[in-house]
C-alpha cells in the first residue's frame, strides 16, 4: 500500500492538532500550512515540533499565507498529499461582524485558491473541508441534516456556506473527490479562550483557587450542540476513508443551554454557580441563530461514527484542565 500523505492547515489550532496526532498514530507522512512559525514552540504541536524522531522525518511544516496562491501552489504540489484537510480560517461569528471582508477572504476566498490549486492537480488528492454549523443560521426544523437548505445569519456563517457549496460544485462540475464536514460546537482543553466554554472553565478554576470572585457573562439561555473534538477529528479522518467522499454532519444531536454549562463547570468544584455568576448585557451577541442540533444519523450509518465523551464530563474535563495550569 502507498504511503498515505496528508496535509493540514490550520495545523496548530484545535481540531489541526489533534488531526496531526492521529495521522502520525496511522503512520502518515503529516504535513501542515503555518503562518507564524515563531508562534510554532508554544502551539499546540510545539512538542512534536521540538521532536527530531518526528520534526522534518515525518511532520513538515511550511511556511505560507492564503493570499500567495503561487507559493501555496509550490507547497502543495512539492508535498504530493493523497488527504488535504483544510481547517484553517476565522473561526468567531461574534467577531466576523466586526471584520466581514477579513471573514469572507480567510474562510471564502482562500478555500476556492485551495480547490483552484487540487483542480490543476494530474492526482489530486482528497479533500476535505471544515464547514460549520453556523451555514444553517436560523434552520427551518431540528435537528438539522445534511439536507437541511443553508440560511446563515452572520458574515462567518454565509463565508462557511460559501466555501462549502464551492466544495460541492467542485466535486459536482470537475469530479474531484471533495467533500464537506459540517462541524457543530465541538471543545477540549486546546479550544481557545474567546469560545465560551473556555471562558467559564477558566473563571471556575480561578474563583476555586480564590483568584477571582465572579464570572461575567451575558445571555444564558443560548443552546448548543456541545461534543468532544478528538471524536470529531477522528470523524473527518473517516469522511476521507471510503472510496467515494461525501458530505457528512458531525454532532452529538443533543442541546444544553449555557445555564447548563455554567452549572455543570461550578458542580464540577462543588460550588453553586448562582452565587459567583454577574450577567453583562453588553456581551450578549445581536445575531443570536436558533439553536443549532444536528442530526449525527447518517454518520453514524455510513462511518459508525459518534461523539463517545457526554456533555457533563466534557465540562470537567475542561476545569480540571485549567486548575492544573493555575497549580503549574
Amino acid at each position: 500500500m502507498a504511503k498515505q500523505i496528508a496535509f493540514i492547515t490550520g495545523i496548530t489550532g484545535q481540531d489541526g492538532s489533534y488531526l496531526c496526532e492521529l495521522l502520525l498514530e496511522k503512520d502518515y507522512e503529516v504535513h501542515g500550512l503555518v503562518h507564524r512559525p515563531d508562534a510554532l514552540a508554544a502551539s499546540n504541536i510545539g512538542y512534536l515540533v521540538a521532536d527530531p524522531a518526528i520534526n522534518n522525518k515525518r511532520l513538515f511544516l511550511h511556511n505560507g499565507a492564503f493570499e500567495d496562491a503561487t507559493h501555496l501552489r509550490r507547497i502543495i504540489n512539492r508535498s504530493h498529499p493523497t488527504e488535504f484537510y483544510h481547517l484553517a480560517g476565522q473561526s468567531s461569528p461574534r467577531l466576523s461582524l466586526e471584520l466581514p471582508e477579513t471573514t469572507v477572504d480567510s474562510i471564502g476566498m482562500a478555500t476556492l485558491r485551495l480547490l483552484e490549486i487540487l483542480r490543476d492537480m494530474p492526482e489530486p488528492p482528497k479533500f476535505l473541508y471544515a464547514s460549520s454549523s453556523e451555514v444553517f443560521g436560523s434552520p427551518p426544523h431540528s435537528p438539522q441534516d445534511e439536507m437541511t437548505p443553508v440560511n446563515p445569519t452572520t458574515p462567518y456563517g454565509a463565508a462557511k456556506a460559501f466555501a462549502q457549496q464551492m466544495a460541492r460544485i467542485y466535486r459536482v462540475a470537475y469530479d474531484l473527490p471533495t467533500c464537506s464536514a459540517i462541524l457543530y460546537n465541538h471543545e477540549s482543553i486546546r479550544r481557545g479562550s474567546n469560545f465560551v466554554t473556555t471562558k467559564v472553565a477558566r473563571g471556575v478554576a480561578r474563583i476555586q483557587k480564590g483568584l477571582d470572585r465572579e464570572l461575567v457573562l451575558g445571555s444564558l439561555a443560548g443552546r448548543r450542540d456541545w461534543g468532544w473534538a478528538p471524536d470529531y477529528v477522528t470523524g473527518m479522518w473517516l469522511m476521507l476513508q471510503g472510496q467515494t467522499v461525501d458530505d457528512f454532519i458531525l454532532a452529538t444531536g443533543q442541546l444544553h443551554s449555557v445555564e447548563d454549562l455554567v452549572r455543570t463547570a461550578f458542580e464540577a468544584v462543588d460550588l453553586n454557580w448562582q452565587d459567583w455568576v454577574k450577567y453583562d448585557p453588553a456581551l450578549v451577541t445581536t445575531v443570536e441563530p436558533v439553536a443549532p442540533c444536528g442530526n449525527p444519523a447518517k454518520a453514524k450509518r455510513l462511518l459508525g461514527w459518534e461523539n463517545t465523551v457526554p456533555f457533563g464530563e466534557i465540562m470537567r474535563r475542561l476545569v480540571e484542565s485549567e486548575m492544573d495550569k493555575l497549580d503549574a
